[in-house]
């Protein structure tokens, strides 16, 4: 009786024993496979090629106007100051009608410090400018023609000359209240056209 039970316990252990090897021989290439993954491991997404790939826009290189202003030079000599302004075409049409734009509002703040300034009066109006293939007009309203003195016309009528001539390789004419301007302020400053620095005699 005692050996009959001793074979019934020997046999369920090789039972367990055998169910155990055989459940691990199961699970071992699963906890292999997991091994080499890693844990938290995820599909790698599929790499674009370069031609794929959304191209970025290039941004634009940054246009600038240049204006004429009035200053002193390291000697202390008043001399005509070249300033520039980056250009914005949705501001102001064509950089010859920005540059003019500017040149009317004057100088900013941080260059009036350090002793620029201008002779155009800032209430100037542009009427038109007629920019043609062989051509351009500047017609401004007669508020740029006079005040100041002839000093200050002269100066004036300058700036505007090397304004123009600095954004344009056209040949330009000056005309003030829809008129070419041969003959300019209260004094009659005569000029001659198109416009060049010759065009004003001191």
């Amino acid at each position: 009786m005692k050996k009959q039970q001793l074979l019934m316990i020997f046999a369920g252990l090789f039972v367990v024993i055998l169910s155990v090897v055989i459940g691990l021989a199961f699970l071992s290439p699963i906890f292999k496979n997991r091994n080499q993954e890693g844990p938290g491991v995820v599909a790698e997404l599929p790499q674009l090629n370069p031609d794929e790939q959304e191209e970025q826009p290039e941004e634009k290189p940054k246009d600038f106007i240049q204006i004429v202003f009035i200053g002193k030079n390291s000697g202390g000599d008043e001399v005509y100051k070249v300033v520039k302004r980056e250009y914005d075409a949705n501001v102001d049409g064509s950089k010859l009608r920005f540059a003019i734009s500017s040149l009317i509002m004057g100088p900013v703040q941080t260059e009036k410090a350090t002793g620029i300034y201008s002779e155009v009066p800032t209430s100037t109006n542009i009427l038109h400018i007629y920019d043609n293939e062989d051509k351009v007009i500047v017609d401004l309203s007669s508020g740029f023609a006079y005040g100041g003195g002839s000093e200050s016309v002269y100066k004036r009528l300058f700036q505007l000359i090397k304004t123009i001539a600095r954004n344009t390789e056209k040949p330009a004419y000056l005309y003030i209240d829809g008129r070419q301007a041969d003959v300019i302020g209260g004094d009659g400053i005569m000029i001659t056209q198109p416009l060049s620095e010759n065009s004003i005699g001191e």
